[in-house]
């Protein structure tokens, strides 16, 4: 039996139950449901994430990321973000990952030619087939090189201009496409992505981009089990940089507990 912290007089055999204040209030007080669903939304606080928290984290941010998290509140609630600390701490911990601490708005991609073989070994010499030294500096050939005829990219210059942006790296034009149909369900009036891609970095729309791929993903549940590997094969698709992710979450969750 496990104790419930909403309600002192009811005990719950189920421990998933006993994160449910619903279910408990209904079984301590038999309220209607549609009462406690008015009541558990009315009454448990949000966690509140303001821009000095986020200061404190990330004193490089980009002034567009600054702004998006000076208003930021009302997108991490409606993507229940906000629900739990440990919601917010994981999210944070991704976001300050993948933007280099809120610092990064487009993907670098000026390697030199003695890096390039370290990042794509099957694609640089000499395990791959390219020579490093054509593709040295020079972001716009080396994007359309390494992300062309993939993830939605079909046309010649489409693996520069869905390179990596944003709070995310939203990567991809499929991506893109993804975000733009996601949030149109929730706000009509969202720029279409593929479109206008640097939107994706804008103060009005980086935030919600960037919370619209955390819940496709599921990460919300992963983020409540605190499954860090799990999420960042989520966000990221492997677990790059994931030593770097554990140490961001360590912080966050020193700031929302």
């Amino acid at each position: 039996m496990v104790r419930h912290p909403f309600c002192s007089t009811a005990d719950v055999a189920d421990p998933a139950a006993a994160l449910n204040p619903a279910v408990v209030v209904t079984r301590a007080i038999g309220l209607d449901s549609n009462l406690v669903l008015f009541f558990t939304r009315s009454n448990l606080m949000t966690v509140n994430v303001n821009l000095s928290q986020v200061l404190h984290l990330a004193p490089n941010t980009r002034s567009s990321y600054r702004a998006a998290f000076q208003n930021g509140q009302t997108v991490l609630d409606q993507h229940k973000i906000s629900e739990t600390p440990l919601r917010v701490a994981h999210f944070m911990a991704q976001v300050l990952h993948e933007s280099g601490g809120l610092a990064i708005q487009f993907e670098n991609l000026n390697y030199s030619a003695e890096r390039l073989p370290k990042v794509w070994p099957s694609r640089f010499k000499p395990r791959g087939p390219l020579d490093p030294d054509n593709y040295a500096h020079n972001p716009q050939k080396l994007a359309n090189e390494v992300y062309g005829g993939r993830m939605g990219n079909t046309a010649p210059n489409d693996g520069f201009t869905y390179r990596g942006r944003g709070l995310m790296q939203l990567t991809g034009k499929d991506s893109y496409r993804e975000a733009t149909t996601i949030l149109r369900k929730e706000n009509p009036a969202a720029p279409d992505f593929v479109a206008l891609p640097d939107q994706v970095i804008s103060a009005e729309w980086c935030l919600a981009v960037a919370a619209s791929e955390w819940v496709s993903k599921g990460c919300n549940a992963l983020a409540d089990l605190d499954d860090i590997r799990k999420i960042t094969r989520a966000i990221n698709g492997g677990l790059t940089g994931l030593a770097e992710r554990i140490e961001w979450a360590r912080r966050t969750k020193a700031v929302w507990r």
